[in-house]
């Protein structure tokens, strides 16, 4: 025997040995009571001239058993189902009575796939239903608060719960959130599983999660992936849509039809997000998927619970990312990204902390604003009324001020929830015979008028209205859809323009101010 071989057979002795001292060693702490941390060996291989050097190092084993995670928060997501009348019937009623699940299609066809087919049943009032959509939803409560996505609810009649153990509910609307997608729902129940809120703030990219919910109507699926992105914003790549809120965690968790308002989960089965939207051109899951960050979805429930609607703070300014080439155009090289600062809004936050046209926001309250996406999900987990420190860049040198929020308003008084009643009035067709009358094609006319909006604007009795904001009216749904809409919007003057002429034949022009 060479050399070598001696050397090669004393170094396998040796760490046969090591191995057998090393297992006898902890099962004896294992014995006394000690669980070892786990570790794997990590070994490199680097040929030299004057042999093999092997070099091994210990590191933390990452967590790859899902089972506790999936167990502990299957129980705590439910199926939703919306039903419309025959007459209401909307989405996909155009095409062979599927329902569809649109939010999730931004990226791609609505129809893109083939829709499930449904027949129409009777409800206890003998009406024709349809399934209009079918989502998910999560237990926030135990007697009954459920948050899903307002996309999952919206215009739905009647909304059906079910949870796991296959028990059915009849759920009333709490409050709806459009601008970050998100709805408060509640059914009669007591004792229900809970999935525990984490902390969305927290989660790192990299970071195990799983995606709960019922997609294509498999109840109780749980697919797993990482966090791939936070503050991810989809609106560049929604075909020019507005998403309203955008600052989505981003993982490659599998999501499909039906998974909106299903959670997103961490490794310890705590709720860190609402799942939202895919990114697809097919309809279908290609690898990316959305959810709203609990620190959002916490914030906009507890406003809907408190106050009916969500108490939403603006900084009162205009702005674009900063980019390298606005940087150079602008002289800018302190900082290399952020929110750059193109207009100022009058009696707004920003105006009274001392911020300027040309100032480079980096920070609210130390939290970084790298992006837009960024920004819009630190101002959005704030109320009016509530003081923000924020760091910005001005002529290469970083400062900071101290401002209150306020509302689209300029003020910090509590917004209330307002309804289509707070017009004030009912409304009544117009009979062929008053069309001919007053030569018009259609409108519709006021009429109990009370105190509300209305009123307060000077409308009186009997006017007729031909078209508001420009939309010509012929019925009571089409008011009601235009209030919606502008309830609903993002625009921070909430006005009626109203058209319209009294039966002595003269036009009148109202602005109805929808406001508080």
């Amino acid at each position: 025997m060479n050399l070598y071989s001696k050397i090669a057979l004393l170094t396998c002795g040796v760490a046969i040995a090591s191995s057998a001292v090393t297992v006898v060693g902890l099962n004896a702490l294992t014995d006394k009571g000690y669980e070892p941390e786990p570790y794997v060996e990590v070994v490199s291989h680097q040929p030299s001239s004057k042999g093999a050097l092997y070099t091994v190092a210990n590191s933390v084993t990452p967590p790859t058993d899902f089972t506790h995670a999936a167990e502990s928060t299957i129980n705590g997501v439910v199926s939703i189902k919306s039903y419309v009348t025959s007459r209401g019937y909307r989405n996909g009623g155009n095409r062979g009575g599927g329902y569809m699940d649109p939010f999730e299609f931004f990226f791609g066809s609505p129809f893109g796939g083939s829709p499930r087919q449904q027949s129409p049943r009777q409800d206890d009032g003998g009406k024709n239903e349809q399934q209009s959509g079918l989502g998910s939803g999560v237990i926030i409560s135990q007697d009954g608060y459920i948050v899903t996505n307002n996309h999952v609810i919206d215009g739905a009649e009647r909304l059906e719960v079910t949870l796991n153990d296959n028990r059915i509910f009849n759920a009333k609307v709490i409050g709806t959130d459009p601008m970050t997608d998100v709805a408060l729902l509640k059914i009669e129940a007591e004792n229900l599983p809970v999935i525990p809120i984490g902390d969305s703030d927290a989660l790192r990219v990299g970071e195990w999660v799983l995606a709960v919910g019922n997609p294509f109507g498999f109840t109780s699926t749980v697919t797993t992936g990482i966090v791939s992105a936070k503050a991810r914003s989809v609106g560049s790549a929604a075909q020019g849509r507005s998403m309203g809120i955008e600052s989505y965690i981003q993982t490659d968790a599998a999501v499909n039809p039906g998974n909106s308002g299903g959670a997103l989960v961490n490794i310890n089965g705590e709720l860190v997000g609402i799942n939202t939207a895919i990114y697809s051109e097919t309809g279908n899951y290609v690898g990316y998927s959305f959810a709203v960050p609990t620190s959002i979805v916490t914030k906009v429930v507890t406003d809907i619970k408190q106050y009916g609607t969500v108490q939403r703070a603006i900084l009162g300014v205009a702005f674009s990312e900063l980019t390298p080439q606005l940087a150079k155009e602008k002289g800018i090289t302190a900082v290399n990204d952020g929110i750059l600062v193109g207009d100022v809004v009058d009696r707004g936050a920003a105006m009274e902390g001392g911020i300027e046209v040309g100032d480079v926001i980096i920070a609210i309250n130390d939290a970084p604003t790298h992006s837009a996406a960024q920004l819009q999900g630190e101002i959005s987990k704030y109320r009016p009324g509530d003081k923000i420190t924020v760091k910005f860049v001005r002529d290469n040198k970083i400062k900071s001020t101290s401002l209150t929020l306020r509302n689209n308003q300029g003020d910090t008084k509590v917004t209330k929830a307002n309804d289509f009643t707070s017009l004030g009035c009912a409304f009544k067709k117009l009979s062929d015979e008053q069309l001919r009358e007053y030569r018009i094609s259609g409108g519709i006319q006021v009429t109990g008028l009370k105190d509300g909006k209305f009123r307060d604007a000077g409308i009186k009795d009997g006017f007729i209205i031909l078209d508001i904001n420009n939309a010509r009216v012929r019925s009571q749904d089409d008011v009601e859809k235009i209030y919606d809409a502008i309830m609903k919007g993002s625009d921070a003057d909430k006005v009626m323009f109203i058209t319209g002429i009294y039966p002595t034949g003269r036009k009148v022009y109202y602005a109805v101010d929808l406001s508080d």
